[in-house]
């Protein structure tokens, strides 16, 4: 639908009120990122929070009965609306881009030469309205409304220039009136903010329809990404008694290098080499840590090693990895469409990418039934697949991959599951993001076998933490912890040289 269809079916279904100084009150929402006109009464009031001081929001008290008592017949405490001084200007800007702009244009924006003509005609109209009004506006003004506009029309509303940040990481929506980003591992708040929860909403469905996903009452959580790869989360009402909240992980645009974690201090030069070998090896690696610890960056670049004459199959709940080799086939999971049918799962990919003569297979995240067919992958002949998973610490990262395990609706004993993971995990690369919110590998961990009924482990090298220092930074070092690994063989069996060193405890 057009921008122009869009507006004026919002504007059919609306009924057009005046107000004695002939101000238009209550439009219903326009359309996708376009901002709804309030009435003077309401723009009166100041929903937002003033950093600094505890500012009483005009429906905290309804917001904080409906968090007691969990009753939803009250009004949505959460759709307020905020000040904004030049809110008219930019309901006149958007009127006149339905009269003006050229239909269908809004939606033809696939190449680079629509968008830039789109955001000329919108800069455009939006020059002429601001020109004709009596109010004087400084540069710096017009600039920002022209921008912000432009944001709404063709991006992503308010957060669009959050994303365009190279230094933001994470992006959190909490509701309209709320918006953090995280920068260096810290979160910090921002004064952005949208117009009601309704604008929140346009941004979900932005981003979620261009990929086939949806939201709504049915199914109010949903994953998705961006065009450049970042992970989008999103929850609306009723299980978000804050309004609808959006959560991005950013990625960089060019994806990390080895050159990159070391300058960062993720790692030595002599744990690349380390994991150069053992992916050129074919070893099986799995990649455990925290949420935002930094694993999948790290898969990233442990999949760079992969050599360009090996043929690929990366599975994912939404693509995320940037491999750079040529032959690659990325497979994504599709959850169940508006009628609960024709979902495809993370473990019927993988049961598929068997069949599609992979030399490796690389899977986003496990989280479930599908650590059996991985298992089972890395156990018959797929070797040099590699995984990530979340976990405290790599014996913690077992322990999950048992539990996943029996997920998969197997009654299998324990120990069958324990041989399982002790023959197909060759190393384990556990990462951790510290308090400083630095990321750092922590442990490369090898995987010995069984003893009993015990898989049984060896660190390979680890980060010891020495102190804080006055700045609030962790200080600390890696080192090797002086044991060969047992699978040493494998990386002369791929010619692989190791150094003599390489393995040495200095201390």
């Amino acid at each position: 639908m057009s921008l122009r269809e869009r507006l004026e079916k919002a504007r059919s279904g609306a009924k057009q009120e005046t107000s004695e100084r002939g101000k238009p009150l209550n439009v219903s929402s326009p359309g996708p990122g376009i901002a709804k006109p309030q009435s003077p009464g309401e723009q009166t009031q100041s929903p937002v929070r003033i950093r600094g001081e505890s500012v009483e929001r005009p429906y905290d008290r309804e917001l904080s009965v409906v968090r007691s008592t969990g009753e939803s017949s009250k009004a949505q405490a959460y759709d307020f609306p905020r000040e904004d001084p030049h809110l008219a200007i930019k309901e006149k800007i958007h009127h006149r881009l339905v009269k003006e702009i050229e239909e269908g244009l809004v939606e033809r924006t696939a190449s680079s030469e629509d968008r830039q003509r789109l955001a000329k005609e919108v800069e455009s109209i939006a020059l002429k309205v601001l020109d004709e009004e009596t109010v004087p506006l400084m540069r710096s003004e017009k600039v920002r409304i022209i921008q912000e506009v432009i944001d709404d029309v063709m991006g992503f509303g308010p957060i669009t220039p959050l994303l365009g940040d190279e230094t933001i990481t994470e992006i959190m929506v909490n509701g309209p009136y709320s918006v953090y980003i995280e920068r260096g591992g810290r979160i910090e708040e921002t004064s952005i903010r949208f117009h009601d929860a309704d604008h929140v909403r346009h941004i979900i469905d932005r981003i979620v329809s261009p990929i086939g996903r949806r939201i709504d009452d049915a199914s109010p959580m949903v994953d998705a990404r961006l065009p450049d790869g970042s992970r989008v989360n999103a929850v609306i009402p009723p299980i978000s008694l804050v309004g609808p909240c959006i959560t991005i992980r950013k990625f960089a645009r060019e994806p990390l290098t080895t050159d990159d974690l070391i300058r960062l201090g993720t790692l030595t030069p002599e744990m690349i080499e380390f994991l150069d070998g053992a992916v050129k090896a074919r070893l099986n690696i799995v990649v455990s840590g925290g949420t935002g610890s930094g694993k999948t960056t790290t898969l990233n670049v442990l999949s760079s090693f992969i050599p360009a004459d090996e043929r690929i199959v990366t599975i994912e709940d939404a693509a995320e990895l940037q491999l750079r080799q040529e032959h690659v086939v990325v497979l994504e999971a599709r959850p169940p469409n508006i009628e609960g049918k024709g979902s495809i799962t993370i473990r019927g990919l993988v049961r598929n990418a068997l069949r599609m003569r992979p030399d490796r297979i690389v899977v986003g995240e496990v989280r479930s039934g599908e650590t059996l067919d991985m298992l089972q992958a890395m156990n018959t002949g797929h070797d040099g697949s590699m995984t990530t998973g979340h976990a405290n610490s790599p014996r913690d990262m077992l322990s999950r991959m048992e539990t996943m395990t029996l997920m998969a609706g197997m009654d299998l004993p324990l120990r069958a599951i324990r041989e399982q993971i002790s023959s197909a995990i060759d190393l384990i690369v556990h990462q951790a993001r510290l308090r400083d919110g630095s990321r750092k590998i922590t442990h490369l961990t090898e995987v010995l076998g069984m003893e009993g009924d015990v898989i049984t482990l060896q660190d390979i090298y680890i980060f010891e933490q020495t102190g804080i220092d006055e700045k609030g930074t962790i200080v600390g070092k890696f080192r090797a912890t002086g044991i060969r690994p047992k699978f040493l063989n494998k990386f002369e069996e791929a010619g692989i040289k190791v150094p003599p060193g390489m393995f040495v405890n200095y201390d």
